[in-house]
């Protein structure tokens, strides 16, 4: 996004609070205009907020006030008290899951949107992990309509090949043994950053499971929360992704039983580039063709 692009909307960063009380770092953008909808964007395992800060202005520049943020342990919200507080230098003893980023973070985060902005539409934007979080809230009948990208069940075995036996080997042989060894699991390893230790290991329980989080007894609303969304749903799915295949989106959106969401299948040729992948939804090459027609489906009365 160009410095004019983004001079057209406001940024702040904020604390948000999870249910916890624990402080979660947030960015704010708000257009400069009215404000018609409002988005929260939800990341990706090892992801920090500041991969979706163009595509987040691009939505503001629409007329949405949007939130993204960082789950604890990842990126700003690695700090314990307050924004500023210089971070441990490891992540050894951080006590956080995959369980706790849903139903701790994102459920407080879906909270403070719709508190501050309760006249307008909630929607919601889940990008891998963040898709798989919203059928895991309590309070998801709060948004309106949720546009998913490269949101999967990710079962190793639903990957593409070679890259199923890549993340097999990584998990079972080095990721977990490291992990429990360290005490965390360190982005040097293969990751995007460093994850604290039961997010990674449970992550790599989920991976080993044919039906992924659904197969987890342990999971409170696996079942109850993902019935209980009746908004509209959209997932996109693109063509060269070796971990959200067709096949492991169908899988994860079969999870919403009470709606019927659409499944949309993008290869990189219908965008006039070569590869989109997991993550390249978020260049601003797409702007005019991926973010415009995300934009046109999310911001929806």
């Amino acid at each position: 996004m160009t410095d004019a692009a983004q001079d057209d909307v406001f940024r702040d960063d904020i604390l948000v609070p999870a249910v916890d009380g624990y402080p979660l770092a947030a960015t704010l953008f708000l257009p400069r205009g009215p404000k018609r909808y409002a988005v929260l964007i939800n990341s990706a395992t090892a992801t920090p907020r500041k991969i979706y800060r163009g595509f987040a202005a691009y939505l503001a520049q629409h007329g949405a006030a949007v939130v993204t943020y960082d789950y604890r342990g990842i990126g700003g919200s690695r700090q314990k008290d307050v924004v500023g507080f210089n971070r441990p230098k490891s992540l050894v003893g951080f006590r956080a899951s995959m369980a706790d980023w849903a139903m701790l973070d994102v459920t407080a985060a879906v909270s403070w949107m719709r508190q501050r902005y309760q006249h307008l539409p909630l929607n919601y934007f889940g990008h891998s992990f963040g898709g798989q979080a919203l059928g895991l809230l309590t309070n998801n009948a709060e948004v309106s309509r949720a546009l998913f990208v490269a949101s999967q069940a990710a079962y190793w075995k639903l990957m593409t090949a070679p890259e199923r036996y890549r993340v097999w080997t990584y998990l079972n042989l080095i990721g977990v043994p490291l992990t429990n060894t360290l005490g965390y699991a360190p982005a040097w390893s293969g990751i995007g950053e460093d994850l604290p230790k039961e997010v990674f290991l449970q992550w790599a329980r989920w991976v080993m499971k044919p039906r992924y989080l659904f197969d987890d007894a342990s999971l409170v609303g696996r079942v109850t929360n993902f019935s209980n969304y009746t908004g509209k749903l959209r997932a996109l799915c693109f063509a060269d992704d070796p971990w959200a295949t067709p096949a492991a989106v169908a899988l994860l959106c079969s999870g919403f039983d009470a709606i019927r969401p659409e499944i949309l299948t993008i290869a990189p040729d219908d965008v006039g580039v070569k590869k989109i992948g997991h993550f390249g939804f978020f260049r601003s090459e797409h702007r005019d063709t991926l973010w415009q027609d995300a934009a046109a489906w999310l911001l929806r009365e």
